[in-house]
């Protein structure tokens, strides 16, 4: 092996690293780790820059704008205490509902943002009926991850899949990872009574006063909400639609974005383009620049070679492996840093022989996104949740949700890898 390829090596083994020991901001981490990169000679700036995926930036800033303005508007939290007040304010009911809306909204809003918006909503009802938020809480990461997996737009991953396969459009996702979602969403919901109704007991009266609230206070400008609401429908027609228009995904939310900003003004504007997560933006830009080494230097190849030579090319024992080494592997470390690994790895097998890479796209897609529910630091959505938490003095231990998440996990990907086997494989 090359010098230039144990170096690219080294320095992304050392990035990784500290991305999981998560001593230092994991965005500082990953553009020092892409710096490195070019600074040593392994890539040239301008070959870097060509591996960004503009495309997942461009797509995930242009929800952001476009979420941010919408929550401005309450919409979300008129949701979800209408919901409660639905299910007269029983607890376990409130507690499902919570998470089949939280499973919904990050398929089409991304989990993150989802989680962001419900858990002060969830904290809001929990207090008024005097139980403990903790397994509200673990349901909704539960179905984050979960919903996430249905679309293009509901987790990164997926994102970062559909961005660098342009065969895999908004469509292809829905109709070839939503049957799943759901099904395992269904399955989840009986477990979730049976584990989570005897620590959320509550009284009557505590019931009554969730029947009490008013949501049609929580919607603070309905004009605004109008707009929202109208550029959100527009958008999501632009994402089933965007492969026929010969559009990218990013092309589509931004343009909404913009479209919702002509239409709220300039003020909205500034305090939109504060919310969006940088830090977030600018991890991707440095993961995508420190896989670049990896990819320029033939490392990637050598990968794709040998787990090629693993498997003998057969493709079932090459989804099934894709699907539980992405699951496992999500499940310890972020999914984004490992997905932008495997992404080059899997199209590097499609020019050694392996014709169909369609199922594989789809076990990395679900091994990625079910496999971020095995432990707290699987996915951003369980750390964004768990901080939230512990701010509000409830905080969820590692122990705590491995107790709950690995099992539903190893559930949900037994499950994925029989719908993958059944109706790709055979």
């Amino acid at each position: 092996m090359e010098q230039q390829a144990i170096l690219a090596i080294g320095i992304f083994v050392v990035i990784y690293g500290l991305i999981i020991a998560e001593k230092i901001h994991r965005t500082i981490v990953a553009m020092i780790g892409g710096g490195l990169m070019i600074v040593l000679g392994i890539v040239d700036q301008e070959t870097a820059i060509h591996h960004i995926d503009f495309n997942t930036l461009g797509l995930l800033v242009g929800m952001m704008i476009i979420v941010n303005i919408t929550a401005e508007t309450g919409l979300f939290k008129y949701i979800a205490v209408k919901a409660a007040k639905r299910v007269k304010g029983d607890p376990v009911r409130i507690l499902i509902v919570l998470a089949l809306i939280t499973a919904f909204g990050s398929a089409f809003l991304d989990n993150v943002t989802t989680v962001l918006l419900l858990v002060p909503v969830t904290f809001s009802i929990t207090r008024q009926l005097g139980v403990n938020p903790i397994p509200f809480l673990i349901a909704q990461i539960l179905a984050s991850n979960t919903g996430g997996t249905a679309t293009l737009i509901g987790d990164p991953p997926n994102i970062m899949i559909g961005s660098a396969v342009k065969e895999l459009t908004f469509m292809a996702f829905i109709l070839n990872l939503a049957p799943i979602a759901i099904l395992i969403t269904a399955v989840f919901v009986p477990i979730f009574i049976i584990l989570f109704r005897k620590q959320i007991q509550t009284t009557e009266e505590r019931k009554q006063s969730i029947m009490q609230m008013d949501e049609t206070e929580l919607i603070t400008d309905r004009k605004l909400l109008n707009k929202s609401l109208f550029v959100m429908g527009l958008t999501i027609l632009g994402f089933f639609m965007h492969q026929l228009l010969h559009l990218e995904s990013a092309t589509v939310a931004l343009a909404g974005a913009f479209i919702l900003l002509l239409l709220t003004g300039e003020k909205m504007m500034e305090e939109a383009f504060q919310k969006v997560e940088w830090m977030t933006i600018f991890f991707f830009i440095g993961l995508f620049m420190l896989v670049s080494g990896l990819v320029e230097t033939g490392v990637i190849s050598e990968l794709a070679e040998q787990a090629i030579a693993m498997t003998g090319g057969d493709l079932v024992i090459t989804s099934m492996l894709i699907m539980w080494l992405s699951a496992i592997a999500s499940a310890f470390v972020d999914n984004i840093p490992f997905v932008a690994t495997m992404i080059p790895m899997i199209q590097e097998m499609g020019n050694m022989g392996i014709s169909n890479l369609e199922p594989l796209w789809w076990s990395l897609a679900l091994g990625a996104c079910l496999g971020g529910n095995g432990t707290l630091i699987g996915a951003s959505a369980n750390v964004i949740v768990a901080g939230m938490s512990g701010k509000e003095g409830y905080p969820i231990t590692f122990i705590q949700f491995l107790k709950y998440g690995f099992p539903l996990m190893l559930l949900s990907v037994i499950l994925a890898s029989i719908y993958v086997y059944l109706r790709y494989l055979i």
